[in-house]
Formats: structure tokens, sequence, C-alpha cells
């Protein structure tokens, strides 16, 4: 691995991951291509749902990445400059997202009832959504912001990464002015997607906090991302002088925090619509508090309720291992947030969780995690040329 010194930090250069490594996330995307198709023909209700439900959980993980880019850049945030390359390469899995999203697309007969005129006929509800829910313009508007996206990042990664070469401060003013420029367009383009995707999946239902809902599960699992990647590179050796304890204490602060927005977000939502009572609304939540659903409804406050006590001493914030732990719980928490979101509209008995899920699922993990790992082995894994980097490792060695 080449190394060279910017200031005293020496440059770690690219992630090489072993082959083994690559191996094994290329055979999880066979994997779960074999398990879409076998469950396209076993039972395709299942498949589908696992498929719109995949899609939106890892679209959000890689524009989470390029929002807290943004959010970094706009607000000239010093303590990430060590560990911005790995929410950065989140966001090579973008033009992924936009193929994946065309496969939603294919299906969307199968995934989106207003997609049947004959279930919207005679709906005065949905007739009056007709225009914006038609099939034409939900996928045009939907690849348009998978576009706009992609070209944000393209732009501000290239931004990035050429300053690793140059060092010009100059290249970080043109992220900084882009930055407040695409937060205003992500802000609209993805609270529109979160509607379009998940929320119009019950096309009856509505609620005006659902794109910011949808939202707090993006920060919260990309956080949550962040940190796990961080500890696996530190654990590697190639963050070592870098990223210390005082960073991963960054990061637990911040998944703390956005562990009580999600529950904050949540509950507003759900208590907004249990204390209006207002039929239009409650049906979402009445079927998912009760029968088969309501176990998983009940047990859905975890999902704030770990994170908030196991980081919740100063000591737990800066643990590797606790670190570790509650990351990947967060993870697995935001996916079954959004099963809990998605399934009851294809199942109303109850969850499906079995090989075509966890199949399906690996098989995103697989993609996802290629795109990662093809990124760190080509640029380097710390952003050796961002200005704020020397500030960022210096201060948090005090």
């Amino acid at each position: 691995m080449a190394h060279g010194e910017t200031g005293k930090i020496k440059n770690p250069g690219p992630f090489v991951f072993h082959a083994s490594v690559k191996s094994t996330l290329l055979v999880l995307m066979i994997v779960g291509v074999a398990t879409f198709g076998g469950g396209l023909m076993a039972d395709s209700k299942r498949a589908w749902a696992s498929l719109v439900q995949n899609h939106f959980f890892f679209m959000s993980l890689a524009l989470g990445g390029l929002f807290i880019a943004a959010l970094n850049y706009i607000t000239s945030a010093m303590w990430s400059a060590p560990i911005k390359r790995i929410y950065e390469s989140f966001t090579s899995y973008l033009p992924f997202a936009l193929l994946t999203f065309l496969a939603v697309a294919v299906g969307i007969h199968h995934i989106y009832e207003w997609s049947h005129p004959e279930f919207v006929k005679g709906d005065l509800v949905l007739e009056g959504k007709a225009s914006y829910l038609s099939i034409g313009f939900f996928v045009i508007r939907n690849v348009v912001a998978l576009c706009i996206w992609i070209f944000f990042a393209m732009k501000m990664l290239k931004n990035s990464v050429a300053q690793d070469a140059n060092g010009d401060h100059r290249l970080t003013l043109k992220n900084k002015a882009m930055a407040p420029v695409f937060l205003i367009v992500f802000a609209i383009t993805y609270t529109m997607a979160s509607y379009d995707q998940m929320m119009s999946l019950d096309p009856h239902w509505f609620s005006t906090i659902f794109g910011v809902y949808c939202f707090s599960g993006l920060f919260y699992s990309t956080l949550a991302l962040t940190a796990v990647m961080a500890i696996y590179l530190r654990r590697n050796g190639v963050l070592q002088g870098i990223v210390n304890d005082n960073h991963l204490h960054d990061l637990g602060k911040f998944m703390y925090a956005f562990s009580v927005f999600w529950a904050y977000i949540g509950f507003s939502q759900f208590m907004l619509i249990w204390y209006a009572n207002m039929p239009e609304e409650t049906g979402y939540f009445l079927h998912r508090l009760h029968g088969g659903w309501a176990l998983m409804t009940y047990l859905l406050p975890l999902k704030f309720l770990v994170p908030f006590f196991l980081l919740l001493q100063r000591d737990s914030k800066r643990s590797e291992s606790r670190l570790l732990g509650v990351g990947l719980f967060m993870l697995a928490a935001h996916w079954f947030d959004l099963m809990w979101v998605v399934q009851p509209e294809f199942f109303k008995e109850g969850p499906q969780f079995g090989w075509i899920e966890i199949g399906t699922t690996i098989g995103f993990i697989g993609l996802f995690g290629t795109c990662v790992v093809r990124f760190m082995g080509k640029h380097n894994i710390v952003a050796i040329g961002d200005p704020r980097l020397p500030e960022a490792v210096f201060h948090h060695h005090q």
C-alpha cells in the first residue's frame, strides 16, 4: 500500500479488500438474483415486496452518504474529515439504485394497486389522485430524481477525489457552494420518493410527516453503516493515527441523537393520527396493531430503546465493540422497520420472513458491498487533500 505525507498525517492510500471478500460479495449477488427469480415463480407477491423494500433501504443508504457529505460541507464540520471518504463511498451505489428502481417499475402492477385502472375506477379518493398516481408520471419523476442525485454525487465526489492529488482548497469551496442546492433538492425529491415508493403502497392513506419519517430512517441507518465501516477499517490498521476514540465518540453521539429523532418523528406521526381519529388515516395503524402484525408493532420501539440505553454512557460511545454491535443492530432494525412499512400492504395476516426475503436481501448486500469495495480500492480511504483533515486529526488527539 502506497504511503505519502500531508503534514504529519500519513496517507494510507486505497484499501484493497482481500480477494475472498470480493468473491463472497459476488456469490451473494448471484444468490440474490437466483432467489428473486425463484421467488417470482414460487410466490411472486413476496418477491416483489422484498424487492421494493430492499431497493428503498439500499437507495437510502447510498443517498444518505451524499446527504452527510453535503451537510458537513455546508456546516464546515471539522470532526468528520477523517471518515469523509467512508460515507462518500456509499454514493457509488446510486447508479445501481436507478437500475433497481427500473426493476420496481417493471413490476409496478404487482406492487402498487393504484396502477390498475379497474381498482381506481369508482373510488373517489383514488380518482382524485389519478393525475399524480399515474404510471408514466410515477416512473419519470422518480427516474429524474435518481439522475439528479447521481449528478450531484458525481460532481461532489469528483472534486473531493481531485483534491487528494492537488490539495486545492477551492474544490472544497465548490462543494460547499453546491451543498445547499443539493440539500434543497434532496428535501423535495426524497420526500417525493418516500411518498411514491413507500406511502403509495396504501394509496388511500396519507401522512404529511411520512417523508420526515423516511428521512429519519435514512440518517439513522447511514450513521450506523459509517460507524461499522470506520471500525472495520480501523481494525484492519488503515486508519491508525487518523481515526481514534474521539471520532468514534462523535459518531456515537450522532447515532444516539438520531435514534431519539427517529422515535420522536415516529411517535409524532402515530400520536397525531390517533388523536385526530380520522378513518382515512387510522386504517394504516389499525391493521398493524392487531392480528399477526401486532407483535412486530410492539417490538418496533426497540429500534430506539436499544441504541438509547446502550449508547447512553460516554464510554459506550468510545468502545469499538459496543459501537460496532449497536451499529449492526441499527441497520437490522431499520430493515425491519421498512418491512413493517411495506409488507402489511401485501400480507394482512402477518409478516412473511423466509428464504425469499433473506435471499433477496443477501443479493442487495452483495451489490451494495461490491460498489463500496470497488470505490475504496480505487480511491484513497482518507480524503488526504481535505484542508480540514489536519485540524480534525490534531484536535481529536488532544
